[in-house]
């Protein structure tokens, strides 16, 4: 499978079996989440596999979109070691690493067979607590992992793209 093909295959799953990830599969993902890129390489991140019975029960109270997957992965940024840009201190790196890491485990899930959703809707703060997660821990993206159910289908927007130029500018 081509990069494209793979990207073009990947979509937002809302309803997993209870199918148990196999160990190598889950951490062949988490192996292509350590490989990816990160600002100075400073890999200021985290990643938090919530697969036990009382772990996922937190998880169902945290928010509604876990979709009943068997796994979720926490990505934290870790507020003590991101980059920070030397003349703006604003800039900072970890949301940004964050991203790049689950980005990583997302494709590398999607050529495993598994699926994955990306989520933002829940509080970090919550998560945290629940997770008794280290203060400099903030967690940016859940992003639940397993296998799509058989009638579960992308989202009718999911093929929906702007063209190109709209997207594109040369300067």
């Amino acid at each position: 499978m081509t990069f494209t093909e793979l990207a073009k295959a990947r979509y937002s799953v809302r309803k997993f079996t209870d199918k148990p990830i196999e160990p190598e599969k889950l951490n062949a993902v988490l192996e292509a989440a350590r490989l990816a890129p990160t600002a100075k390489n400073l890999q200021a991140y985290h990643i938090y596999v919530v697969q036990s019975k009382e772990g996922m029960e937190k998880m169902r109270a945290l928010t509604p979109c876990h979709y009943g997957a068997p796994v979720v992965l926490i990505f934290t940024k870790n507020t003590q070691e991101e980059w920070h840009h030397p003349q703006l201190p604003e800039v900072v790196s970890g949301v940004q690493d964050a991203a790049i890491v689950a980005t990583h485990a997302m494709l590398a899930a999607t050529e495993l067979g598994l699926g994955t959703c990306w989520l933002n809707f829940f509080s970090p703060q919550a998560v945290a607590r629940a997770y008794n997660l280290p203060d400099h821990e903030i967690p940016v993206l859940l992003l639940p992992i397993g296998y799509a159910a058989e009638d579960c289908v992308p989202a009718d927007r999911h093929t929906e793209r702007k063209e190109l130029d709209t997207l594109v500018s040369y300067l």
